[in-house]
């Protein structure tokens, strides 16, 4: 067919306003983490004192925050990071590998951070329905499989159901999400305030504030997790292809959503330490606050009947975060197919419907596979592979392109640039490298790197791209 004639690249539609892109960040900030997290945050350091790990979590995710606003807001398009990666180290040479290698980590960790949803999920129902903390009858060494698995499994192909629809629809079943994840918040912290003892919830242990090596390494471990729990400032970023004015929308909700969760998780966890004594979330007999925080805060704040309530509400709020992830998650691995350096099958678009089909049917069948992992595991792995392979090749972006593009737009620049930079790469170090079992995740994520660079050099070998480039006396690329 002659190029005058060729079909136009596919694309989608700017159909996000400045409400909506809100919303779905928070959506999937708060999901089932803060719910499911914090007695492991005050297991690491042994006491309230894990509430820094809080406080310094949510002064990092505002560092990277402002390198996401400034970035978002020079590339509104769609996939967020790996737009951003390829422009910066270039998008015909070094940047078309590392934005692929973006692409490739993000297959497994945004499935992982579904799964983790899903589990958090289970767990609450498992405080109604006790029944499915039964294994299912399977063989050594799947015999700790419980039934909680299942319904995991479950709830992540009825979000991929859901998802398999039109923006504008989805965009309505956001709001509709987001009251209840709202009503949860604050009927926890209420519950939370209605009985707090100022007392017990700032009883530190002895030594708590010692600075040696077991502190720094719980802090590291509380930071993690605390990291983990703040993510999903970012997500409007990878749906920027479908924001209104977006430069201004897309810094806007990125740094909005990080003052208003973190205020939120704040006052929720001290009000939570106020009621369950932190002394419970630090023993080795696991009990219902271990597993249903929320369930037994608003049992002992209010009565038998709402513990059952605050189960059902948070089910509703993991359920909205799986919504969002899932939603956005979406829109990078399409992105990157797209423009032909992702697996090309991804990039189709459903006829009707308009969005990535095919993505969304491969993601959630990676969750459903990760569903059957521990939780604890899964949390570690995803965020040292974004560590590695996303975040710390941004901080060094953003400087990178403030030298050698000076003069490109951007609506929104870094406040109190580079400080935020420098602070931001600094405390995603200390979380990657100061918890006990750190080698491990380091090690994963260096496997990840090798296989997508060997996936990468093959399918350039094969398509003459970078480095393998036909034609070498063609004009470089930018």
């Amino acid at each position: 067919m002659p190029p005058d004639h060729a079909p136009p690249p596919p694309h989608l539609s700017r159909e996000l306003g400045q409400g909506s892109a809100l919303v779905l960040n928070m959506l999937e900030m708060v999901g089932v983490g803060p719910f499911i997290t914090l007695p492991l945050i005050v297991a690491a350091m042994g006491g309230p004192q894990a509430m820094l790990g809080w406080v310094l979590g949510a002064a990092l995710a505002l560092c990277d925050g402002l390198v996401w606003a400034e970035l978002a807001a020079a590339f509104p398009e769609a996939g967020g990071s790996y737009a951003f990666l390829r422009e910066i180290y270039g998008p015909g040479r070094l940047g078309r590998l590392i934005s692929f290698l973006y692409v490739w980590q993000f297959t497994l960790t945004a499935p992982l951070v579904t799964a983790s949803g899903a589990i958090g999920l289970a767990q609450y129902a498992s405080y109604l329905y006790p029944s499915l903390l039964i294994p299912l009858p399977l063989p050594s060494p799947l015999q700790h499989i419980q039934r909680a698995s299942l319904l995991a499994v479950a709830v992540v192909v009825f979000v991929v159901i859901l998802l398999y629809r039109r923006l504008g629809t989805i965009k309505r079943m956001a709001w509709v999400l987001w009251s209840g994840v709202a009503f949860t918040l604050g009927i926890t912290i209420a519950a939370g305030l209605a009985h707090f003892h100022a007392r017990q919830a700032f009883s530190f242990p002895p030594g708590a504030f010692q600075l040696d090596h077991r502190f720094f390494i719980g802090l590291g471990a509380a930071m993690l997790i605390a990291t983990y729990d703040y993510w999903g400032y970012y997500t409007i970023a990878y749906l920027a292809g479908e924001v209104r004015d977006p430069g201004r929308t897309l810094p806007r909700s990125i740094l909005g959503s990080i003052v208003i969760i973190a205020s939120l998780y704040l006052l929720m966890n001290v009000s939570v330490l106020g009621v369950i004594p932190w002394q419970e979330f630090t023993s080795l007999r696991p009990t219902s606050s271990h597993t249903a925080m929320v369930a037994e805060l608003l049992g002992r704040s209010f009565g038998p009947v709402w513990a059952k309530v605050g189960a059902w509400l948070v089910i509703w709020t993991a359920f909205g975060s799986l919504f969002s992830l899932l939603l956005g998650a979406s829109r990078v691995l399409w992105a990157a197919a797209a423009e032909g350096n992702y697996f090309q099958r991804l990039a189709r678009l459903d006829p009707r419907g308009g969005f990535p089909a095919n993505v969304l049917l491969l993601l959630g069948a990676i969750a459903c596979i990760c569903c059957f992992f521990d939780l604890k595991a899964i949390i570690a792995a995803l965020v040292a592979l974004r560590i590695v392979l996303q975040f710390l090749l941004q901080q060094v972006g953003v400087v990178l392109l403030r030298r050698r593009r000076p003069d490109l737009p951007r609506p929104f620049r870094i406040w109190l640039y580079p400080l935020p930079v420098i602070l931001a790469t600094i405390g995603f170090l200390f979380v990657l490298a100061s918890r006990a079992h750190a080698g491990r995740e380091i090690a994963a994520a260096v496997i990840v790197t090798v296989s997508g660079v060997a996936m990468y050099l093959w399918r350039a070998r094969r398509d003459a791209a970078w480095p393998f480039v036909k034609n070498r006396g063609a004009s470089p690329v930018k």
